[in-house]
Protein backbone atom coordinates (compact mmCIF):
# COMPACT_ATOMS: atom_id res chain seq x y z
CA UNK A 1 0.00 0.00 0.00
CA UNK A 2 1.36 3.38 -0.98
CA UNK A 3 1.32 6.03 1.74
CA UNK A 4 -0.23 9.36 0.74
CA UNK A 5 1.48 12.46 2.11
CA UNK A 6 -0.23 15.23 0.12
CA UNK A 7 2.90 17.14 -0.94
CA UNK A 8 3.94 18.50 -4.33
CA UNK A 9 6.12 16.48 -6.74
CA UNK A 10 8.92 18.83 -7.76
CA UNK A 11 12.23 17.85 -9.35
CA UNK A 12 12.10 14.33 -7.92
CA UNK A 13 11.31 15.49 -4.38
CA UNK A 14 8.14 15.72 -2.28
CA UNK A 15 7.92 19.26 -0.94
CA UNK A 16 5.35 21.50 0.75
CA UNK A 17 5.54 25.00 2.17
CA UNK A 18 1.94 25.09 3.38
CA UNK A 19 0.37 22.82 5.97
CA UNK A 20 -2.05 20.16 4.64
CA UNK A 21 -5.46 21.85 4.54
CA UNK A 22 -7.07 20.55 1.32
CA UNK A 23 -9.51 17.69 1.92
CA UNK A 24 -10.08 14.82 -0.43
CA UNK A 25 -13.87 14.33 -0.45
CA UNK A 26 -15.96 11.15 -0.60
CA UNK A 27 -18.10 11.56 -3.74
CA UNK A 28 -21.06 9.64 -2.28
CA UNK A 29 -21.32 11.12 1.21
CA UNK A 30 -19.54 14.47 0.74
CA UNK A 31 -17.55 13.67 3.87
CA UNK A 32 -13.73 13.98 3.99
CA UNK A 33 -11.90 10.78 3.06
CA UNK A 34 -9.12 11.50 5.55
CA UNK A 35 -6.52 12.28 2.89
CA UNK A 36 -5.10 15.81 3.22
CA UNK A 37 -3.13 17.85 0.69
CA UNK A 38 -0.99 20.97 0.72
CA UNK A 39 -1.94 24.00 -1.35
CA UNK A 40 0.95 24.77 -3.71
CA UNK A 41 2.55 28.19 -3.45
CA UNK A 42 3.57 30.41 -6.34
CA UNK A 43 7.22 29.64 -5.54
CA UNK A 44 6.47 25.92 -5.82
CA UNK A 45 4.82 26.45 -9.19
CA UNK A 46 7.91 28.36 -10.29
CA UNK A 47 10.16 25.57 -9.03
CA UNK A 48 8.13 22.95 -10.88
CA UNK A 49 8.27 24.88 -14.14
CA UNK A 50 12.00 25.46 -13.74
CA UNK A 51 12.57 21.77 -13.03
CA UNK A 52 10.67 20.83 -16.17
CA UNK A 53 12.61 23.40 -18.19
CA UNK A 54 15.94 22.04 -16.96
CA UNK A 55 14.84 18.46 -17.60
CA UNK A 56 13.82 19.27 -21.17
CA UNK A 57 17.43 19.90 -22.17
CA UNK A 58 18.23 16.25 -21.46
CA UNK A 59 14.90 14.45 -21.81
CA UNK A 60 14.24 15.85 -25.28
CA UNK A 61 17.50 14.27 -26.44
CA UNK A 62 16.73 10.76 -25.19
CA UNK A 63 16.68 8.03 -27.81
CA UNK A 64 13.34 6.60 -28.93
CA UNK A 65 14.33 3.30 -27.32
CA UNK A 66 14.90 4.85 -23.88
CA UNK A 67 11.79 7.00 -24.09
CA UNK A 68 9.69 3.97 -25.03
CA UNK A 69 11.11 2.01 -22.12
CA UNK A 70 10.17 4.87 -19.81
CA UNK A 71 6.55 4.84 -20.98
CA UNK A 72 6.38 1.07 -20.53
CA UNK A 73 7.86 1.34 -17.06
CA UNK A 74 5.16 3.85 -16.06
CA UNK A 75 2.56 1.28 -17.12
CA UNK A 76 4.28 -1.40 -15.06
CA UNK A 77 4.45 0.84 -11.98
CA UNK A 78 0.75 1.75 -12.28
CA UNK A 79 -0.15 -1.92 -12.44
CA UNK A 80 1.97 -2.48 -9.32
CA UNK A 81 -0.35 -0.17 -7.37
CA UNK A 82 -2.90 -2.99 -7.42
CA UNK A 83 -6.51 -2.57 -6.28
CA UNK A 84 -5.66 0.39 -4.03
CA UNK A 85 -5.74 2.64 -7.10
CA UNK A 86 -9.28 1.71 -8.09
CA UNK A 87 -10.53 1.73 -4.50
CA UNK A 88 -9.25 5.24 -3.85
CA UNK A 89 -10.51 6.50 -7.22
CA UNK A 90 -13.95 5.04 -6.54
CA UNK A 91 -14.03 6.69 -3.11
CA UNK A 92 -13.21 10.11 -4.59
CA UNK A 93 -15.40 9.96 -7.73
CA UNK A 94 -18.27 7.58 -6.98
CA UNK A 95 -17.41 5.61 -10.14
CA UNK A 96 -17.83 1.82 -9.85
CA UNK A 97 -14.78 -0.40 -9.47
CA UNK A 98 -15.46 -2.20 -12.74
CA UNK A 99 -15.40 1.04 -14.67
CA UNK A 100 -12.15 2.07 -12.98
CA UNK A 101 -10.52 -1.29 -13.64
CA UNK A 102 -11.30 -0.76 -17.32
CA UNK A 103 -9.95 2.77 -17.14
CA UNK A 104 -6.72 1.48 -15.59
CA UNK A 105 -6.35 -0.88 -18.52
CA UNK A 106 -6.90 2.00 -20.89
CA UNK A 107 -4.14 4.00 -19.17
CA UNK A 108 -1.56 1.21 -19.27
CA UNK A 109 -2.56 0.21 -22.80
CA UNK A 110 -2.21 3.81 -23.92
CA UNK A 111 1.26 4.06 -22.42
CA UNK A 112 2.37 0.93 -24.24
CA UNK A 113 0.77 2.09 -27.49
CA UNK A 114 2.70 5.37 -27.36
CA UNK A 115 5.86 3.38 -26.64
CA UNK A 116 5.27 1.68 -30.00
CA UNK A 117 4.75 5.08 -31.63
CA UNK A 118 8.06 6.33 -30.25
CA UNK A 119 9.92 3.21 -31.40
CA UNK A 120 8.31 3.43 -34.84
CA UNK A 121 9.55 6.99 -35.19
CA UNK A 122 7.06 8.29 -37.73
CA UNK A 123 6.26 11.16 -35.34
CA UNK A 124 9.57 12.71 -36.45
CA UNK A 125 7.96 13.27 -39.90
CA UNK A 126 11.49 13.05 -41.31
CA UNK A 127 11.93 14.72 -44.70
CA UNK A 128 15.15 15.08 -46.65
CA UNK A 129 15.76 17.19 -49.74
CA UNK A 130 19.33 16.47 -50.73
CA UNK A 131 21.53 19.17 -52.16
CA UNK A 132 21.41 19.74 -55.92
CA UNK A 133 24.55 21.80 -56.56
CA UNK A 134 24.19 21.58 -60.35
CA UNK A 135 20.53 22.60 -60.51
CA UNK A 136 19.82 25.48 -62.90
CA UNK A 137 19.19 28.35 -62.62
CA UNK A 138 19.84 28.05 -58.85
CA UNK A 139 21.44 25.19 -56.91
CA UNK A 140 19.56 23.65 -53.98
CA UNK A 141 21.08 23.41 -50.53
CA UNK A 142 20.70 20.31 -48.36
CA UNK A 143 17.46 20.59 -46.34
CA UNK A 144 16.27 18.19 -43.67
CA UNK A 145 13.16 18.41 -41.48
CA UNK A 146 12.32 16.64 -38.24
CA UNK A 147 9.90 17.41 -35.42
CA UNK A 148 11.05 17.98 -31.86
CA UNK A 149 9.27 18.56 -28.57
CA UNK A 150 8.04 22.09 -27.85
CA UNK A 151 9.24 22.19 -24.23
CA UNK A 152 7.59 21.83 -20.80
CA UNK A 153 3.85 21.14 -20.97
CA UNK A 154 1.26 22.04 -18.33
CA UNK A 155 -1.46 19.39 -18.06
CA UNK A 156 -4.72 19.76 -16.15
CA UNK A 157 -6.49 16.72 -14.72
CA UNK A 158 -10.06 16.09 -15.89
CA UNK A 159 -12.90 15.49 -13.44
CA UNK A 160 -14.71 12.70 -15.29
CA UNK A 161 -11.78 10.38 -16.01
CA UNK A 162 -9.62 10.22 -12.86
CA UNK A 163 -7.17 7.91 -14.64
CA UNK A 164 -7.48 8.07 -18.44
CA UNK A 165 -7.57 11.90 -18.69
CA UNK A 166 -5.56 12.70 -15.62
CA UNK A 167 -2.10 12.19 -14.12
CA UNK A 168 -0.92 9.56 -16.60
CA UNK A 169 -3.68 10.27 -19.10
CA UNK A 170 -3.58 11.08 -22.78
CA UNK A 171 -2.12 14.59 -22.51
CA UNK A 172 0.69 13.55 -20.17
CA UNK A 173 1.57 10.47 -22.21
CA UNK A 174 1.53 12.38 -25.51
CA UNK A 175 3.83 15.02 -24.01
CA UNK A 176 6.25 12.41 -22.65
CA UNK A 177 6.26 10.63 -26.02
CA UNK A 178 7.06 13.94 -27.77
CA UNK A 179 10.04 14.49 -25.47
CA UNK A 180 8.38 17.08 -23.25
CA UNK A 181 8.52 17.12 -19.43
CA UNK A 182 5.19 17.71 -17.68
CA UNK A 183 3.95 19.90 -14.86
CA UNK A 184 0.64 18.34 -13.85
CA UNK A 185 -2.11 20.25 -12.04
CA UNK A 186 -4.03 17.67 -10.00
CA UNK A 187 -7.83 17.91 -10.11
CA UNK A 188 -9.34 18.80 -6.74
CA UNK A 189 -11.93 16.04 -7.13
CA UNK A 190 -9.44 13.17 -7.00
CA UNK A 191 -6.18 14.33 -5.43
CA UNK A 192 -5.45 11.02 -3.68
CA UNK A 193 -5.85 9.16 -6.96
CA UNK A 194 -3.49 11.65 -8.60
CA UNK A 195 -0.88 11.14 -5.90
CA UNK A 196 -0.95 7.37 -6.31
CA UNK A 197 -0.37 7.63 -10.05
CA UNK A 198 2.23 10.35 -9.47
CA UNK A 199 4.25 8.00 -7.27
CA UNK A 200 4.17 5.41 -10.05
CA UNK A 201 5.47 7.93 -12.61
CA UNK A 202 8.17 9.12 -10.22
CA UNK A 203 9.37 5.55 -9.67
CA UNK A 204 9.57 5.10 -13.44
CA UNK A 205 11.57 8.33 -13.76
CA UNK A 206 14.07 7.05 -11.20
CA UNK A 207 14.25 3.49 -12.52
CA UNK A 208 14.82 4.63 -16.12
CA UNK A 209 17.34 7.31 -15.17
CA UNK A 210 15.32 10.16 -16.62
CA UNK A 211 16.01 13.75 -15.47
CA UNK A 212 14.40 14.37 -12.08
CA UNK A 213 12.23 17.20 -13.40
CA UNK A 214 10.64 15.10 -16.16
CA UNK A 215 7.48 14.82 -14.05
CA UNK A 216 6.17 17.38 -11.58
CA UNK A 217 2.75 17.69 -9.92
CA UNK A 218 1.15 20.43 -7.85
CA UNK A 219 -2.03 20.50 -5.77
CA UNK A 220 -4.46 23.33 -5.11
CA UNK A 221 -7.22 25.41 -6.60
CA UNK A 222 -5.54 28.78 -7.16
CA UNK A 223 -2.47 27.91 -9.17
CA UNK A 224 -3.75 26.94 -12.63
CA UNK A 225 -3.54 30.47 -13.97
CA UNK A 226 -0.04 30.91 -12.55
CA UNK A 227 1.07 27.71 -14.24
CA UNK A 228 -0.24 28.72 -17.68
CA UNK A 229 1.23 32.21 -17.32
CA UNK A 230 4.68 30.91 -16.40
CA UNK A 231 7.17 31.87 -19.14
CA UNK A 232 8.87 28.46 -19.14
CA UNK A 233 5.67 26.54 -19.94
CA UNK A 234 5.38 26.04 -23.72
CA UNK A 235 1.98 24.32 -24.20
CA UNK A 236 -1.14 23.40 -22.25
CA UNK A 237 -3.40 20.33 -22.26
CA UNK A 238 -6.84 20.72 -20.66
CA UNK A 239 -10.12 18.79 -20.48
CA UNK A 240 -13.06 20.46 -18.77
CA UNK A 241 -15.65 23.19 -19.02
CA UNK A 242 -15.90 25.86 -21.70
CA UNK A 243 -15.44 28.61 -19.13
CA UNK A 244 -12.37 26.94 -17.64
CA UNK A 245 -10.78 26.19 -20.97
CA UNK A 246 -11.33 29.68 -22.33
CA UNK A 247 -9.94 31.25 -19.16
CA UNK A 248 -6.70 29.33 -19.63
CA UNK A 249 -6.65 30.05 -23.36
CA UNK A 250 -6.98 33.79 -22.76
CA UNK A 251 -4.17 33.75 -20.19
CA UNK A 252 -1.93 31.90 -22.65
CA UNK A 253 -2.65 34.38 -25.46
CA UNK A 254 -1.99 37.40 -23.25
CA UNK A 255 1.51 36.26 -22.31
CA UNK A 256 4.49 38.13 -23.81
CA UNK A 257 5.10 34.82 -25.59
CA UNK A 258 1.70 33.27 -26.43
CA UNK A 259 1.56 29.47 -26.33
CA UNK A 260 -0.88 26.89 -27.70
CA UNK A 261 -3.69 25.65 -25.44
CA UNK A 262 -5.25 22.36 -26.45
CA UNK A 263 -8.52 22.51 -24.51
CA UNK A 264 -11.34 19.99 -24.92
CA UNK A 265 -14.36 21.89 -23.64
CA UNK A 266 -17.98 21.59 -24.76
CA UNK A 267 -20.07 19.45 -27.10
CA UNK A 268 -23.69 18.29 -27.39
CA UNK A 269 -22.78 15.50 -29.85
CA UNK A 270 -25.86 15.41 -32.13
CA UNK A 271 -27.44 12.12 -33.18
CA UNK A 272 -29.60 11.91 -36.31
CA UNK A 273 -31.94 8.93 -36.66
CA UNK A 274 -32.99 8.33 -40.27
CA UNK A 275 -36.48 7.16 -41.36
CA UNK A 276 -35.86 3.55 -42.38
CA UNK A 277 -33.93 2.85 -39.19
CA UNK A 278 -36.87 4.22 -37.20
CA UNK A 279 -39.26 1.97 -39.11
CA UNK A 280 -37.12 -1.15 -38.66
CA UNK A 281 -35.79 -0.78 -35.12
CA UNK A 282 -37.03 2.41 -33.52
CA UNK A 283 -37.71 0.85 -30.10
CA UNK A 284 -34.20 -0.61 -29.93
CA UNK A 285 -32.59 2.67 -30.97
CA UNK A 286 -34.58 4.55 -28.33
CA UNK A 287 -33.41 2.23 -25.55
CA UNK A 288 -29.80 2.37 -26.75
CA UNK A 289 -29.87 6.16 -27.02
CA UNK A 290 -31.05 6.57 -23.43
CA UNK A 291 -28.48 4.03 -22.26
CA UNK A 292 -25.80 6.09 -24.00
CA UNK A 293 -26.71 9.51 -22.60
CA UNK A 294 -27.24 7.97 -19.16
CA UNK A 295 -24.00 5.95 -19.19
CA UNK A 296 -21.70 6.89 -16.33
CA UNK A 297 -24.36 9.36 -15.15
CA UNK A 298 -23.96 11.26 -18.41
CA UNK A 299 -20.47 12.35 -17.42
CA UNK A 300 -18.83 11.65 -20.77
CA UNK A 301 -17.74 14.50 -23.02
CA UNK A 302 -19.12 12.44 -25.94
CA UNK A 303 -22.59 11.98 -24.39
CA UNK A 304 -25.33 12.36 -27.05
CA UNK A 305 -27.05 15.50 -25.81
CA UNK A 306 -29.12 16.26 -28.93
CA UNK A 307 -31.33 13.78 -30.81
CA UNK A 308 -32.71 14.79 -34.23
CA UNK A 309 -35.04 13.33 -36.82
CA UNK A 310 -37.70 14.17 -39.40
CA UNK A 311 -41.33 14.30 -38.24
CA UNK A 312 -43.28 11.09 -38.84
CA UNK A 313 -45.47 8.62 -36.93
CA UNK A 314 -42.36 6.48 -36.50
CA UNK A 315 -40.44 9.38 -34.97
CA UNK A 316 -43.35 10.04 -32.59
CA UNK A 317 -43.18 6.42 -31.50
CA UNK A 318 -39.42 6.71 -31.12
CA UNK A 319 -39.85 9.68 -28.77
CA UNK A 320 -42.30 7.62 -26.69
CA UNK A 321 -39.58 4.99 -26.43
CA UNK A 322 -37.10 7.61 -25.25
CA UNK A 323 -39.59 8.74 -22.60
CA UNK A 324 -40.22 5.22 -21.34
CA UNK A 325 -36.50 4.36 -21.14
CA UNK A 326 -35.69 7.65 -19.38
CA UNK A 327 -38.41 7.11 -16.79
CA UNK A 328 -36.93 3.70 -15.97
CA UNK A 329 -33.36 5.00 -15.59
CA UNK A 330 -31.89 4.58 -12.11
CA UNK A 331 -30.30 7.55 -10.33
CA UNK A 332 -26.51 7.60 -10.15
CA UNK A 333 -23.85 9.27 -8.03
CA UNK A 334 -22.17 12.21 -9.75
CA UNK A 335 -18.45 12.90 -9.56
CA UNK A 336 -18.67 15.60 -6.90
CA UNK A 337 -20.97 18.13 -5.31
CA UNK A 338 -20.01 20.88 -7.74
CA UNK A 339 -20.82 18.73 -10.76
CA UNK A 340 -24.25 17.86 -9.36
CA UNK A 341 -24.95 21.51 -8.60
CA UNK A 342 -24.03 22.50 -12.17
CA UNK A 343 -26.21 19.74 -13.58
CA UNK A 344 -29.23 20.89 -11.59
CA UNK A 345 -28.60 24.50 -12.63
CA UNK A 346 -28.43 23.49 -16.30
CA UNK A 347 -31.70 21.58 -16.02
CA UNK A 348 -33.37 24.56 -14.32
CA UNK A 349 -32.27 26.88 -17.13
CA UNK A 350 -33.85 24.63 -19.76
CA UNK A 351 -37.07 24.37 -17.73
CA UNK A 352 -37.36 28.16 -17.88
CA UNK A 353 -36.31 28.56 -21.52
CA UNK A 354 -38.97 29.16 -24.18
CA UNK A 355 -39.23 26.33 -26.69
CA UNK A 356 -38.13 23.56 -24.29
CA UNK A 357 -40.41 21.07 -22.54
CA UNK A 358 -39.37 18.44 -20.01
CA UNK A 359 -41.04 15.17 -21.04
CA UNK A 360 -39.42 12.53 -18.82
CA UNK A 361 -37.60 12.18 -15.49
CA UNK A 362 -35.83 9.08 -14.25
CA UNK A 363 -36.32 7.26 -10.98
CA UNK A 364 -36.06 9.45 -7.89
CA UNK A 365 -32.68 9.92 -6.24
CA UNK A 366 -32.19 8.19 -2.88
CA UNK A 367 -28.84 9.82 -2.02
CA UNK A 368 -27.95 13.48 -1.83
CA UNK A 369 -25.12 12.83 -4.29
CA UNK A 370 -27.27 11.24 -7.03
CA UNK A 371 -28.59 12.75 -10.26
CA UNK A 372 -31.76 11.69 -12.07
CA UNK A 373 -32.01 11.24 -15.83
CA UNK A 374 -33.93 13.93 -17.75
CA UNK A 375 -35.34 14.17 -21.28
CA UNK A 376 -36.46 17.41 -22.95
CA UNK A 377 -38.27 18.08 -26.21
CA UNK A 378 -37.55 21.30 -28.07
CA UNK A 379 -39.32 23.04 -30.93
CA UNK A 380 -37.43 23.04 -34.23
CA UNK A 381 -37.24 26.84 -34.05
CA UNK A 382 -34.79 26.43 -31.16
CA UNK A 383 -32.37 24.63 -33.47
CA UNK A 384 -32.98 26.80 -36.51
CA UNK A 385 -32.35 29.99 -34.54
CA UNK A 386 -29.03 28.75 -33.14
CA UNK A 387 -30.31 29.06 -29.55
CA UNK A 388 -27.26 29.10 -27.28
CA UNK A 389 -29.08 27.16 -24.55
CA UNK A 390 -29.49 24.24 -26.94
CA UNK A 391 -25.80 24.29 -27.80
CA UNK A 392 -24.62 24.66 -24.20
CA UNK A 393 -23.56 21.29 -22.82
CA UNK A 394 -25.43 20.23 -19.68
CA UNK A 395 -22.95 17.79 -18.15
CA UNK A 396 -24.99 14.89 -16.81
CA UNK A 397 -27.65 12.28 -17.72
CA UNK A 398 -29.91 14.33 -19.99
CA UNK A 399 -30.64 14.91 -23.65
CA UNK A 400 -32.89 17.00 -25.91
CA UNK A 401 -34.96 15.57 -28.79
CA UNK A 402 -36.21 17.63 -31.74
CA UNK A 403 -38.48 16.65 -34.65
CA UNK A 404 -37.98 18.67 -37.83
CA UNK A 405 -40.39 19.17 -40.73
CA UNK A 406 -38.29 17.58 -43.45
CA UNK A 407 -34.74 16.73 -44.53
CA UNK A 408 -34.07 20.24 -45.80
CA UNK A 409 -35.05 21.72 -42.45
CA UNK A 410 -32.92 19.12 -40.67
CA UNK A 411 -29.84 20.16 -42.67
CA UNK A 412 -30.54 23.85 -42.05
CA UNK A 413 -30.79 23.18 -38.33
CA UNK A 414 -27.55 21.22 -38.21
CA UNK A 415 -25.85 24.05 -40.08
CA UNK A 416 -26.67 26.30 -37.09
CA UNK A 417 -24.76 24.08 -34.68
CA UNK A 418 -21.34 25.05 -33.43
CA UNK A 419 -18.36 22.67 -33.41
CA UNK A 420 -18.74 19.20 -31.91
CA UNK A 421 -16.56 16.34 -30.75
CA UNK A 422 -18.84 13.79 -32.40
CA UNK A 423 -21.80 13.50 -34.73
CA UNK A 424 -23.76 10.28 -35.16
CA UNK A 425 -25.91 8.99 -38.03
CA UNK A 426 -28.18 6.00 -37.41
CA UNK A 427 -29.74 4.47 -40.50
CA UNK A 428 -30.18 1.55 -42.89
CA UNK A 429 -28.62 1.08 -46.30
CA UNK A 430 -31.69 2.66 -47.92
CA UNK A 431 -31.23 5.75 -45.73
CA UNK A 432 -27.61 6.23 -46.79
CA UNK A 433 -28.37 6.57 -50.49
CA UNK A 434 -28.27 10.31 -51.07
CA UNK A 435 -27.04 11.10 -47.52
CA UNK A 436 -23.82 12.74 -48.73
CA UNK A 437 -25.00 16.22 -47.75
CA UNK A 438 -25.64 15.10 -44.18
CA UNK A 439 -22.24 13.41 -43.91
CA UNK A 440 -20.37 16.36 -45.44
CA UNK A 441 -22.14 18.80 -43.12
CA UNK A 442 -21.29 16.73 -40.07
CA UNK A 443 -17.68 16.38 -41.23
CA UNK A 444 -17.47 20.20 -41.16
CA UNK A 445 -18.98 20.34 -37.69
CA UNK A 446 -17.32 17.46 -35.81
CA UNK A 447 -14.00 15.74 -35.21
CA UNK A 448 -15.54 12.26 -35.44
CA UNK A 449 -18.55 11.14 -37.50
CA UNK A 450 -19.90 7.69 -36.72
CA UNK A 451 -22.59 5.45 -38.12
CA UNK A 452 -24.89 3.03 -36.32
CA UNK A 453 -23.24 3.27 -32.95
CA UNK A 454 -23.05 5.68 -30.05
CA UNK A 455 -20.20 8.09 -29.33
CA UNK A 456 -19.67 7.28 -25.65
CA UNK A 457 -16.87 4.81 -26.41
CA UNK A 458 -13.56 6.35 -27.52
CA UNK A 459 -10.99 3.91 -28.87
CA UNK A 460 -7.32 4.72 -28.25
CA UNK A 461 -5.80 4.03 -31.66
CA UNK A 462 -3.88 5.53 -34.55
CA UNK A 463 -7.02 6.70 -36.40
CA UNK A 464 -9.03 8.14 -33.50
CA UNK A 465 -9.86 11.86 -33.36
CA UNK A 466 -11.16 13.31 -30.10
CA UNK A 467 -11.39 16.96 -31.03
CA UNK A 468 -13.37 19.27 -33.24
CA UNK A 469 -14.14 22.86 -34.18
CA UNK A 470 -14.73 25.45 -31.45
CA UNK A 471 -16.23 25.22 -28.83
CA UNK A 472 -15.62 21.47 -28.78
CA UNK A 473 -11.94 22.35 -28.58
CA UNK A 474 -9.79 25.46 -28.67
CA UNK A 475 -7.82 24.06 -31.63
CA UNK A 476 -9.48 21.72 -34.11
CA UNK A 477 -6.14 20.71 -35.65
CA UNK A 478 -5.36 18.26 -32.85
CA UNK A 479 -6.79 15.33 -30.97
CA UNK A 480 -6.54 14.47 -27.27
CA UNK A 481 -7.09 10.72 -27.83
CA UNK A 482 -5.15 8.44 -30.14
CA UNK A 483 -1.55 8.44 -31.26
CA UNK A 484 -1.97 11.62 -33.34
CA UNK A 485 -2.22 13.43 -29.98
CA UNK A 486 1.59 13.55 -29.97
CA UNK A 487 1.55 16.15 -32.76
CA UNK A 488 0.20 18.83 -30.40
CA UNK A 489 3.47 18.92 -28.50
CA UNK A 490 5.88 18.84 -31.45
CA UNK A 491 7.20 21.51 -33.79
CA UNK A 492 9.13 21.18 -37.06
CA UNK A 493 12.77 22.22 -37.40
CA UNK A 494 14.62 22.48 -40.71
CA UNK A 495 18.37 21.70 -40.68
CA UNK A 496 20.18 23.30 -43.62
CA UNK A 497 23.62 22.08 -44.76
CA UNK A 498 24.08 20.55 -41.29
CA UNK A 499 27.14 18.32 -40.73
CA UNK A 500 26.24 14.64 -40.38
CA UNK A 501 27.78 14.43 -36.94
CA UNK A 502 25.38 17.11 -35.66
CA UNK A 503 22.18 15.92 -37.32
CA UNK A 504 19.46 14.19 -35.27
CA UNK A 505 19.52 10.42 -35.81
CA UNK A 506 16.21 10.69 -37.65
CA UNK A 507 17.93 12.69 -40.42
CA UNK A 508 21.37 11.09 -40.73
CA UNK A 509 22.31 9.52 -44.03
CA UNK A 510 22.74 6.05 -42.53
CA UNK A 511 19.21 6.17 -41.07
CA UNK A 512 20.20 4.50 -37.78
CA UNK A 513 16.58 4.45 -36.56
CA UNK A 514 15.38 2.62 -39.65
CA UNK A 515 12.67 5.19 -40.33
CA UNK A 516 10.42 5.58 -43.33
CA UNK A 517 11.47 9.01 -44.60
CA UNK A 518 10.45 11.28 -47.45
CA UNK A 519 13.67 11.58 -49.44
CA UNK A 520 13.63 13.83 -52.49
CA UNK A 521 9.86 13.37 -52.69
CA UNK A 522 9.94 9.56 -52.42
CA UNK A 523 9.24 7.39 -49.36
CA UNK A 524 12.30 5.38 -48.37
CA UNK A 525 13.60 3.41 -45.40
CA UNK A 526 17.08 2.94 -46.86
CA UNK A 527 20.31 4.69 -45.99
CA UNK A 528 21.28 7.48 -48.34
Amino acid sequence: MSELIGKQFINGQRVATNAPTLDSINATTYEPTGYLFCQATLDEVNDAAQAAHDAFKVYNQTTPKLRAQFLEEIATQIEALGPQLQEVASLETGLPLGRLQGETGRVTGQLRLFAQVVRRGDFFSARIDQALPDRKPMPRVDLRLAKIGVGPVAVFGASNFPLAFSTAGGDTVAAFAAGCPVVFKAHSGHMATAELVGTAIQKAVEKCGMPSGTFNMVFGGRIGADLVAHPLIQAVGFTGSLDGGMALYNIAQQRPQPIPVFAEMSSVNPVVVLPQALANRGAQIAAETVASFNMGCGQFCTKPGLILGVKSPEFDQFVKGLVTATQAAAPQVMLNQGTLKSYKAGIAELENEAGFEKVAVGLEATLVSQATAQLFKADQSVLLSGNVKLQHEVFGPMSVVIALDDEETLLKGIDQLAGQLTATIIGEDEDFVGAENLLNLFAKKAGRVLFNGFPTGVEVSDAMVHGGPFPATSDARGTSVGTAAIDRFLRPVCYQNTPQVLLPDALKDENPLGLNRLVNGQLSSAAL
